[in-house]
């Protein structure tokens, strides 16, 4: 059996309670990524075209700092990756994550929420943040408050 971390990005709490949920569902250790200067809500107003948020997610390059790169992702075999959906794709802090560790011979599913988006191109936009020859999986959009048997069912049908 694998050991399974669930590590997670959220803003507003919404990703947050789904990977907790997740994390029980799955059996999985929980990790929260969070940023070395937390989001306000001025910086989260998507309508502000000089909110911080707008401003990271227009330079492909932005990779907001971490508070701490204390995941414990070299205990795991499989990683789920969660996060909002931000202009179609994953929050900048979700490279910044992927890029602080080795995930050779890893799995790692990526999961989200998202108040009206699919994953987009988020895949394409995080492969070359993987270092390791790590497999990585688009898992699934996870809104409203998917209930634990739910997510153990999604976790099995994903034979890891």
């Amino acid at each position: 059996m694998s050991k399974k971390l669930v590590a997670y990005f959220s803003a507003s709490g919404v990703t947050g309670n789904v990977a907790k949920t997740l994390a029980e569902a799955a059996n999985a250790d929980l990790y929260e990524i969070k940023p070395q200067v937390p989001y306000t809500k001025a910086d989260l107003d998507w309508m502000d075209k000089k909110s911080r948020s707008t401003i990271e997610m227009q330079d492909k390059n932005s990779r907001p700092e971490m508070a701490d790169h204390d995941a414990p992702v070299a205990d795991a075999d499989v990683i789920f990756v969660g996060f909002p959906i931000w202009w179609y794709v994953a929050p900048h802090i979700i490279n910044s994550f992927l890029e602080a560790y080795d995930f050779s011979g890893k799995t790692i599913v990526l999961f989200a929420t998202s108040g009206g988006s699919n994953f987009g191109k988020t895949l394409e936009a995080l492969e070359d943040s993987v270092h390791g020859s790590a497999r990585l999986m688009e898992g699934k959009i996870l809104n409203g408050k998917p209930g634990k048997e739910d997510l153990a069912v999604w976790v099995k049908s994903l034979a890891l």
